[in-house]
């Protein structure tokens, strides 16, 4: 068990069309290309010739030529031609680059480094695509690790600090918080919390109700808050957060809704609003990891940070090798002011 054994988004569909695309994931360079079934191949971003990048040449009926002398790769990563040794070329393992696994869902291309996946399927976002409902996407290169990401997208204490009036007032209200680690996730249920959500509070809950509200991290990466305001009013924010390397993550956030009749229009208002919201994210993640680079200690936890503690704990099982769903189960509630 290692980090290698998950799933993780590495593009959109749309972004892997007629020529190669570029992607990285945990130090690993990969080229996608579709292959002559319109399905996507993922291989080692390096000709095994002489060492360039696979995703500066070009497509050829579905297989991959390389720029420099001209290999070319099959849907398996087999090198079929060589040109400088005539029609054909001889095959074995030698020349076959490294090819990884590959699904494409809700028009996202996720990819496992291992051969066996921890889990059998990517993580889906809630509703995406249901009938009555609406997704806008966002893709943002945050410069962070995915644990302090992830942390920071359930963490609501930071929210009145880092994004007053666009998505929390500061109110000082006592929210109760009842968490739980359980099968490799962290699930935070909010009680009675009833805050003013920003700009589009007169909107969402103009009559200052009690709202539904549960922050949930899903091994080893994902993050989805659920926001419940009435029959026909609901909100999702799903990240995935990707590791590129020790100090940047890819995120792609799906802002899933339903506002019943006005689910049609609110598009242009979400895009605007969620990213205003990403934008100061990613400063605030940028300056941490600023920070941490300079002074590595560890640190102070209050007691709201427990459930960032459980998120590294199943992080810190999956470093070392150990599977996050052998953790103990562990609940606890607290009351916060926010």
């Amino acid at each position: 068990m290692s980090f290698k054994n998950y799933w993780y988004v590495v593009a959109q569909s749309k972004d892997v069309q007629a020529k190669p695309y570029r992607a990285e994931l945990l130090d690993e360079w990969l080229v996608l290309f579709r292959n002559d079934a319109g399905a996507v191949t993922a291989l080692r971003d390096r000709c095994l010739h002489r060492s360039v990048r696979l995703s500066e040449g070009r497509v050829e009926n579905g297989q991959l030529r390389c720029m420099y002398h001209g290999w070319l790769y099959d849907k398996a990563g087999q090198v079929v031609n060589i040109p400088s040794e005539g029609d054909t070329a001889p095959k074995g393992p030698c020349r076959k680059a490294p090819k990884f696994q590959v699904r494409e869902l809700d028009g996202l291309i996720f990819v496992c480094l291992a051969e066996t996946p921890a889990l059998a399927e990517p993580f889906r976002s809630p509703h995406y695509a249901e009938k009555g409902w609406a997704t806008v996407r966002l893709v943002n290169r945050f410069q962070q690790d995915v644990t302090n990401c992830v942390e920071n997208f359930v963490d609501v204490p930071h929210t009145t600090f880092v994004h007053p009036k666009i998505f929390r007032d500061p109110e000082g209200h006592m929210v109760r918080l009842d968490m739980e680690r359980k099968d490799g996730k962290v699930r935070i249920d909010y009680v009675n919390e009833k805050h003013k959500l920003g700009l589009f509070s007169w909107f969402l809950n103009p009559s200052n109700e009690a709202y539904g509200h549960v922050d949930t991290f899903h091994q080893p990466n994902v993050t989805s808050v659920e926001y419940h305001f009435s029959a026909s009013k609901h909100f999702y924010i799903t990240s995935q957060s990707v590791p590129i390397s020790d100090t940047e993550s890819m995120v792609y956030t799906d802002l899933t809704y339903q506002f019943g009749l006005f689910t049609p229009f609110a598009r242009p208002f979400v895009k605007k609003l969620g990213q205003a919201v990403i934008d100061q994210d990613l400063v605030i993640l940028k300056n941490q990891m600023e920070t941490i680079q300079k002074y590595p200690d560890a640190f102070q936890n209050s007691g709201v940070d427990l459930m960032h503690i459980w998120i590294e704990s199943i992080r810190d099982a999956i470093e070392a090798g150990k599977d996050p769903m052998d953790l103990p189960e562990k609940r606890h509630s607290i009351e916060i002011k926010i």
